[in-house]
């Protein structure tokens, strides 16, 4: 399957997803400032996925609070700021980030959330090592997708799905995928 027909299915399937959907529920305010805190384990590196190949190794973990200040109403979701954090425990690549997520409910049992941000890393910028990623530069592009459950009022459980890039900036830029569960509590 080559990427650009990965690339339009994925396009295809947000887009219809986002035409089966209906509005978040109006009367889900709340005067708290952190909306959701985050936590979750992922497997770093994953093969075959939009970086294409894997060379690091290990599990990562992942703590993210998401922010109660809504940016921009938009295809009846709404942005939200994130930031956050995830720890490899085989001491491979880790990064903190920031951005922002569009959240979305879905039937009112499901969610999305779509995102884009900057992470800071403490991997390889270079590297020949058949073990490692170059990533080209320390601060890096990042883009998550996230599918959910939502479990009760206060709990959801999500597919997670997160790509880093320098977005050809710079060189090398080998990205790197980390794919997992994730347990979301919001207030």
């Amino acid at each position: 399957m080559s990427i650009n027909f990965k690339v339009r299915y994925l396009f295809l399937t947000f887009l219809l997803v986002l035409s089966c959907t209906t509005d978040i529920d109006a009367n889900d305010k709340t005067e708290e400032v952190i909306k959701e805190i985050k936590l979750g384990v992922f497997l770093h590196d994953v093969d075959g996925l939009w970086s294409g190949n894997s060379k690091e190794a290990g599990t990562d973990f992942n703590a993210e609070i998401e922010l109660n200040f809504p940016i921009l109403s938009i295809f009846s979701g709404t942005i939200y700021p994130n930031f956050g954090l995830l720890l490899n425990d085989s001491g491979n690549t880790s990064n903190i980030y920031a951005g922002v997520i569009w959240d979305r409910k879905i039937m009112s049992t499901f969610f999305l959330n779509l995102g884009i941000g900057i992470a800071v890393h403490n991997g390889e910028t270079e590297t020949k090592s058949e073990n490692k990623k170059g990533l080209g530069s320390v601060v890096l592009f990042r883009i998550p997708v996230e599918v959910g459950y939502i479990v009760h009022k206060h709990h959801r459980l999500s597919l997670f799905f997160v790509h880093l890039s320098n977005a050809y900036l710079a060189y090398p830029n080998e990205g790197m995928d980390d794919l997992g569960l994730r347990y979301t509590y919001h207030f």
